[in-house]
């Protein structure tokens, strides 16, 4: 048996899972979120000095909690923002340097399997006719098997990069719109969500006053509730939805873009519902570490 622990640095949050694998499978230990914010002003091309070093101050905490846990084994792996950042070699120096730790920074290809290979390690889904939606802060991913093969697509619509540039609901189902095109040539049967936003509306539409993952994972989200819970929303101002119950204060400036992306995606499909996923990229990065 192994232990590892396992830390996504993404656009908008930064998390941590410890867990111990033996044979495949996953007993998850300890799991940690923070709003980081890496990419906070990403649309400009660069990772900012202030995200950069609360995001480098909370892998460090990160890397404190495995070695108490009794880890043998860290991996990091950056996303959307450190992938698309002009300086992102920056960062990754101050991680070797500061830090001891030589950070992957994957592709949208790479982000997509990873994500793909943690929904199944905690599902049983019929692989042929479903598809993964995983939607970050700076990028959606969705992946599907076409002609008997995985297909992966990432797509820079994110809920925290479709907030900073703006992007209303017509605009994010164009750019959403060629990949949903993509994905629909092959039969759909079903759709399993993970990534903050998906989990998000999940506790939202439960009411969850304290965040749960056992009432997370493999809750069924229908796409009646993502539409009155994206009508109450926009009903709101920021500070009044960081009293709705279920949603991260932190998360109040950025959810609308990314229910808009959730739903959109959910009708571009015709899926009435979504099965939402607590084991996602975390997962796979360890599944794929403990080979």
């Amino acid at each position: 048996m192994k232990r590892i622990a396992a830390i996504d640095i993404g656009t908008n949050s930064t998390r941590l899972l410890v867990a111990d694998v033996s044979g495949g499978s996953i007993k998850p230990l300890e799991t940690r979120l923070r709003n980081t914010r890496l990419g906070q002003g990403i649309s400009g091309g660069v990772l900012t000095p202030a995200a950069m070093e609360r995001t480098l101050d909370t892998i460090d905490y990160y890397q404190k909690v495995a070695a108490l846990m009794g880890a043998n084994v860290v991996i990091a792996a950056a996303t959307s923002a450190v992938r698309d950042a002009r300086n992102r070699d920056t960062f990754l120096s101050m991680a070797r340097e500061r830090l001891g730790l030589n950070i992957m920074v994957l592709s949208g290809e790479e982000e997509a399997f990873l994500s793909y290979q943690g929904v199944l390690s905690g599902l049983l889904l019929d692989r042929m006719l479903t598809v993964v939606v995983d939607v970050g802060g700076g990028s959606t991913e969705l992946i599907w098997h076409k002609e008997g093969r995985l297909a992966y697509l990432s797509v820079n619509a994110g809920a925290l990069r479709m907030t900073e540039a703006g992007a209303n609901e017509s605009q994010i189902t164009a750019i959403l719109g060629p990949a949903l095109a993509k994905v629909r040539q092959s039969p759909v049967n079903g759709l399993v969500g993970v990534g903050g936003t998906i989990t998000t509306l999940a506790a939202v539409d439960q009411g969850l006053s304290v965040y749960d993952p056992l009432h997370i994972h493999g809750y069924r989200l229908t796409a009646s509730a993502v539409q009155h819970i994206i009508s109450k929303l926009k009903s709101m101002d920021i500070e009044k939805r960081k009293n709705v119950p279920g949603l991260q204060p932190e998360r109040a400036d950025i959810i609308v873009a990314g229910v808009e992306i959730v739903k959109t995606i959910m009708e571009g499909l015709g899926q009435k519902q979504m099965l939402v996923s607590e084991c996602s990229i975390l997962s796979g990065l360890i599944l794929e570490k403990s080979k």
